[in-house]
């Protein structure tokens, strides 16, 4: 049985979210991971066309002036779905990226599917992304690593009814492929939702069964990762007693960004409440939401007065409590921080993280180098079954 697609044995975690206060100690690390999909609905090639138009002219001028914590302006998290690849749309949010603006990820939907072609799929798609786009980073081996979301939620074939993946053993595949930490949850309303809620944890997979990832070992200080779990990291979810439907029972809040639920200090609150932290390291709240950047009542919030208004927001917080640090941080570098707290960090090591979690801007800034975009590189154009 579930509610709003949580389980209900899961509900009662819901409602008894963490006591905090602003004026306590506290380092806030806040990733937009955008389901990116210019192609979203099908519409016209101008219309696609104009979507990502305004995200490359409108995203610098909507957080111009702004800078967190550290000095760095908002930043952004583009997933672009490798079954809607388009190379001219993806080469504009590459140089957004360059410029300072966030990091390409991937993205995919897909269906009865077969672990071969999962792993030919992620292995072609994030090849094009590197060598085409300079998008992407490269790990200490050499190897080319990203983050995933899954399209319409079904990571690791968890649909009730085997919907939108077929992969028993995605959760293996994607490690062996690259795959650095997966941000597709939380997932409710859609039943796909799992057990677990508001963790950072690793996901061992059953290769055998769905859904492996609805049990897990939480991230903690002094604790080595284990080598053959994925690092999962989760939004908040939880009740939200002050938006009521029809006056009586609580809203969800699961993180969404959108023109009916903006950003403010007030979701900000219950995101920090939900208590997203490496166990043992209570001060670090991690902060991953999510949106659908090229819908129009999402760019109309985000690129838009609502978002600056949170943005503004955050800085007065600071400036009221001196204990309250914010930052604005790219996927990537979430998980990077992730891996400073399991350290046993007392306080986020930003030298460290441009070096070893680069954002694409962070890259060019120590090496110069633009290799990889645009180059050529042969790779055929990436065919990939849509939803």
């Amino acid at each position: 049985m579930r509610l709003k697609g949580i389980p209900l044995a899961t509900v009662p975690q819901l409602l008894a979210p963490r006591r905090f206060s602003f004026d306590q100690p506290m380092h806030v690390f806040i990733s937009v991971c955008d389901h990116y999909e210019p192609a979203y609905g099908k519409p016209a090639r101008h219309v696609q066309d104009a979507r990502v138009d305004r995200w490359v002219n409108d995203y610098p001028k909507s957080v111009q002036g702004l800078c967190d914590s550290r000095g760095h302006v908002p930043q952004h998290s583009f997933f672009y779905p490798g079954d809607e690849y388009d190379e001219t749309h993806v080469d504009q949010i590459a140089e957004l990226c360059r410029r300072g603006y966030g990091a390409i990820e991937v993205h995919l939907h897909h269906r009865d599917d077969t672990s071969d072609g999962l792993r030919e799929k992620l292995e072609t798609y994030k090849q094009i992304l590197f060598n085409r786009h300079g998008a992407l980073e490269k790990n200490a081996a050499g190897e080319i690593t990203y983050g995933f979301i899954h399209g319409n939620w079904a990571l690791d074939n968890s649909h009730p009814k085997g919907k939108c993946c077929g992969v028993n053993d995605e959760l293996s595949v994607l490690r062996e492929t690259g795959c650095y930490a997966d941000f597709t949850l939380p997932s409710a309303p859609d039943d796909c939702q799992t057990s677990i809620v508001n963790s950072i944890y690793y996901a061992i997979d059953d290769p055998q069964r769905p859904g492996s990832h609805n049990t897990g070992r939480r991230a903690q200080v002094g604790t080595i990762p284990p080598a053959d779990g994925l690092l999962m990291i989760q939004g908040p979810l939880l009740f939200d007693w002050g938006r009521r439907k029809w006056g009586l029972a609580p809203r969800l809040e699961n993180g969404n960004l959108s023109l009916q639920q903006p950003a403010t200090l007030d979701r900000l609150r219950l995101w920090c409440a939900a208590g997203v932290t490496v166990a043992n390291r209570p001060d670090w709240f991690f902060v991953k939401l999510y949106t659908h950047g090229v819908e129009q009542n999402k760019m109309q919030m985000i690129l838009g007065e609502p978002m600056r208004r949170f943005h503004e927001g955050l800085g007065g917080l600071a400036r009221e409590f001196s204990t309250f640090k914010y930052y604005y941080v790219t996927a990537r570098e979430m998980a990077g921080l992730v891996h400073q707290a399991e350290r046993g960090c007392s306080a986020p090591d930003w030298t460290s993280l441009a070096t070893e979690w680069p954002s694409p801007a962070a890259r060019q800034s120590l090496t110069g180098d633009r290799s990889g975009v645009a180059t050529g590189s042969g790779i055929p154009a990436i065919s990939i079954q849509a939803h």
